[in-house]
């Protein structure tokens, strides 16, 4: 993301830039439809947020990289409940990642939330993430974006249509160009065009 692209974001007060939370009908659909739909939208938890510009989605039956294959567990049952909750996971011991619960009740199916350009809390995120040399840094892996907005594993299950864990529309969105290419960092189902990038146009 190109840094003048996150300034132009930065000069508009943030609360100019959010609309309505996404409603519970919004994470009602299919995954794929729900990860490409994240793009463009703002992810706030308490006074930061940041606009989503990378998602990845994880399918049910037939995705052997999503963490359904093994059925309803302790750590997937969110998955299996009701759409519009946050499942959060620790990934290789280290980072804890935030995915978007999607499809009906009872089918499994997310969105892993993998990037996004900071607009408010700014400040704050550099305080928690002091080693990243430049804002784009901050919340530029999904491990980062959770550190940078203090999002762990105490979210996991959280309504995302309410509280201080939500997902926003902006008021008026951004142009951007998209990208789909496969997911990263993965081994299986490695070759599903299932990644979806965002590039804010100046």
């Amino acid at each position: 993301m190109r840094s003048g692209a996150a300034c132009c974001f930065r000069r508009r007060r943030a609360k100019d830039l959010f609309g309505d939370i996404l409603p519970r009908s919004f994470y009602n659909r299919d995954a794929v439809t729900v990860a490409r739909s994240l793009l463009g939208k703002i992810l706030v938890h308490e006074t930061c947020a940041g606009i989503i510009t990378e998602v990845e989605a994880y399918l049910g039956e037939g995705d052997l990289a999503a963490h359904t294959t093994a059925g309803i567990t302790d750590r997937t049952r969110v998955i299996f409940g009701a759409p519009g909750h946050a499942y959060v996971y620790l990934s290789y011991g280290m980072h804890e990642c935030l995915n978007v619960v999607a499809e009906a009740e009872g089918q499994a199916g997310c969105a892993l939330i993998r990037a996004l350009v900071p607009v408010a809390g700014v400040d704050l995120m550099r305080t928690r993430r002091p080693a990243s040399k430049t804002d784009r840094d901050l919340t530029s892996g999904p491990g980062k974006l959770t550190q940078a907005l203090g999002i762990n594993r105490s979210h996991y299950g959280a309504d995302l249509t309410q509280g201080p864990l939500t997902i926003r529309n902006q008021r008026n969105e951004a142009n951007f160009t998209f990208e789909v290419t496969p997911r990263i960092g993965i081994t299986k189902s490695a070759d599903l065009p299932l990644r979806f990038i965002a590039r804010i146009v100046p």
